[in-house]
Parts: structure tokens; C-alpha cells; sequence
């Protein structure tokens, strides 16, 4: 199938960039010593993660543990706190796979405790440390930490697998400059953790750090032994904004059909709206952000004068300034989106479809559910 001819919205993944970018990813960390475990939730799919390679993958849902151990991964990290609710079924998942889960609560691991030794199990706990983002995660400096990692290391159940952090913040800076200094802070904040924790006798095998921004930089990883990037496999409108890549960087788009043409009102309206597109505004912060993306031609040529200015459930409305060229789109054309963010855009779509240049090669449908 070409190109045009997919039925629209539709997420396209250009197969060429994706294999670049997880073979660039793969071979920075690989220079640096740190072994690579891709976060998979930016894209939920099992043939992307084969892409990827690494010593195992990071997940965000139960869901995605299930799918991916049904493809044949078996070393799996669900990095996100876990939900004391969903101890059984992490449980029941962990007595067939390497399966370690994430805590930043000590009643959540006492939880955990109390069911591992009733079901007669081990389990690997990583700790959730906060380096600045201030989302989740202990205070790496505070005496929670250290009692949450002796409880963790005394417990007959359940091994310390080490300390993992998610420089979020990253996202909020302005360049390279800016991403240098926060994946210095990253790795300085969570390794003194790491030997605060061995200072007072308790072992700390692993240091796993994670973005995508910071990890598009070089700094002194020293003591680090895990990353885990995610969005680099697609990058997006705000990556690119805050320059952890460039343009053509960008694996990920969306392929919408022109269904209004409104010349009194100077604007058009695309079959491509808040369910094809997220309402993610991108890197707001450093202005001129497009609401749902940049519009392309087919070919990915960018086209001037074009502006995403409304999202609503399924309509995309589009303003056309009157000081550029006559972009020459009529209702039945069809353009190419670059996302703002990636992460959401293929979540919303029910497969994505591969292409190598004009040409549709493969479908991969996601992990779907939580």
C-alpha cells in the first residue's frame, strides 16, 4: 500500500529513522559502559523493543508486563510506584518471568512483603529516588531512603535490586546546555545516594537512570549502570524543541485528510483531532508551540504558513496566514503531522503502520490497557 492510500488518521512510523535511532542510543550507551534497558511505553510494541535490544525493558503498566511476557520478555521492570492493589497480579506475573517492581513508600513494601511470603516468593524491589523532578520518588538526601532500603534488605522476601531515578525535568529546559547540566545532577544525585546507602552497610547492586533528554548528552556517569530511554526510538516536536534531536530525527507522524477548506475564514479543518493527536502543547515553554504538531507534506517537507490552533475530539482546525505562500491543499489532500509528543500519539492509535519511504511495509499494534 502507498502512502496515500492508508485510510486517515493513521500513525506512520518510518522504519529507517526508528532503526537509526535505536542503533545511535544503543551505541552511546554501549561507549559509556551503561547498559541499556529501553523503556517501552513510549511505543508498547514488542517489534520495536527487538529493535531496541539491551539487557531487558522497562514497562509502565501490569498490561504491558502480560503483552510483552506473551512475546518473549522475560527481564522486565515496571517503573512505575507500585499500586498495593495490583501486588497479586504482580506476584502471579513474577513466578514466570524476572519481573522487579518499583517502590517509594515503605507501607506499600511491607505490603509486598507480607503477600510475597504468603505466596512463598522472592521478589525485586527497586527504589524510586527523586533527582529533581519531583514526581514521584524519595528524597535522596532524607532518612526515608535509608529505612525504606533497610527494609527492604532485611526482609527474608524481598531483594534490593538498586536505586532508579527519572530526570522528568529535562523536559523543561531550553537546550543542550541546559540538558548537560540536569543529566549532571541526574547521575551526581542519584549515585551519592547509592554510596550514602553502602556507607551505612546496605548493598546497592544497580543505579538505573532514565530520559531521553539526558541521555542525547555526554557527562560523567561514573557509579551509573542502567539506562533507560524511551522516546528516543520516535523523538517528537518537543525533543527537537529543546534540542535533544534534531527534525529529522522524528520516526513518528500522523497522516490526516483535509476535510474543510474555509478561504473567507482562512482556515482548513483535518480528520486528525484530539484522539489522533493528544492535546499535549509540546515545549509551550519556549513559545511558538503548535497545538497537536507541525503539518508536513506527504514527503515530510514542513509547509509554511500552516498552524494547528484547535483540537477537538476529531477535527483538527488549522489557521492559514495570509503573508505565505498559497500552501495549495484542497479538501481530499492529505498531510503528515509531526507529533509534540510521541509517548500519547501512538498510545491513541489502535496500530502503527511502518513505511519505507512511500510505501507501507508492516502494522504493529501496541499493548493495549493498564
Amino acid at each position: 500500500m502507498h502512502l496515500s492510500e492508508l485510510p486517515t488518521p493513521a500513525a506512520v512510523v518510518d522504519h529507517d529513522v526508528l532503526r537509526r535511532n535505536c542503533d545511535t542510543m544503543a551505541t552511546r550507551l554501549a561507549t559509556q559502559g551503561i547498559a541499556l534497558r529501553p523503556h517501552v511505553k513510549t511505543h508498547k510494541c514488542p517489534e520495536i523493543a527487538r529493535l531496541q535490544g539491551g539487557q531487558g525493558i522497562a514497562v509502565s503498566t501490569v498490561a504491558e508486563v502480560q503483552g510483552f511476557a506473551a512475546a518473549g520478555f522475560e527481564d522486565q521492570v515496571l517503573a512505575v510506584p507500585l499500586a498495593p492493589a495490583r501486588i497479586p497480579e504482580v506476584l502471579a506475573l513474577a513466578r514466570r518471568l524476572s519481573l522487579a517492581v518499583l517502590v517509594d513508600d515503605g507501607a506499600v513494601a511491607a505490603a509486598l512483603a507480607r503477600a510475597a511470603a504468603e505466596a512463598g516468593q522472592r521478589l525485586s524491589v527497586w527504589i524510586k529516588v527523586d533527582c529533581g523532578y519531583h514526581r514521584a520518588g524519595v528524597d535522596p538526601e532524607g532518612a526515608e531512603v535509608l529505612a525504606l532500603a533497610r527494609q527492604l534488605q532485611d526482609d527474608a522476601h524481598l531483594d534490593l535490586a538498586g536505586l532508579l531515578t527519572h530526570a522528568g525535568h529535562s523536559y523543561d529546559c531550553v537546550d543542550r546546555g541546559g540538558i548537560t547540566q540536569v543529566a549532571e545532577q541526574e547521575a551526581r544525585v542519584t549515585v551519592r545516594c547509592a554510596e550514602r546507602l553502602r556507607a551505612a552497610d546496605v548493598a546497592v547492586p544497580q543505579v538505573s537512570i532514565g530520559s531521553t533528554p539526558t541521555l542525547s548528552v555526554t557527562v560523567d556517569r561514573t557509579g551509573v549502570t542502567e539506562g533507560r530511554p524511551g522516546n528516543y526510538v520516535f523523538h517528537d516536536l518537543h525533543q527537537a524543541g529543546i534540542q535533544s534531536c534534531e527534525l529529522g530525527d522524528i520516526a513518528l507522524s500522523v497522516v490526516a485528510t483535509v476535510i474543510g477548506r474555509y478561504r473567507s475564514r482562512g482556515t482548513l479543518v483535518l480528520d486528525a483531532g484530539a484522539l489522533a493527536l493528544s492535546k499535549d502543547p509540546g515545549p509551550s515553554h519556549l513559545g511558538g508551540a503548535q497545538e497537536g504538531g507541525r503539518i508536513c507534506r506527504l514527503d515530510g517537507t514542513p509547509v509554511p504558513g500552516l498552524r494547528l490552533t484547535g483540537l477537538s475530539q476529531e477535527h483538527g482546525k488549522v489557521s492559514v496566514d495570509p503573508a505565505c505562500p498559497e500552501p495549495g491543499l484542497a479538501v481530499g489532500d492529505r498531510v503528515r503531522i509531526l507529533p509534540n509528543h510521541s509517548c500519547l500519539v501512538s498510545a491513541l492509535h489502535p496500530q502503527l503502520h511502518v513505511v519505507r519511504r512511500d510505501r507501507v511495509v508492516d502494522r504493529w499494534q501496541p499493548v493495549r490497557g493498564w
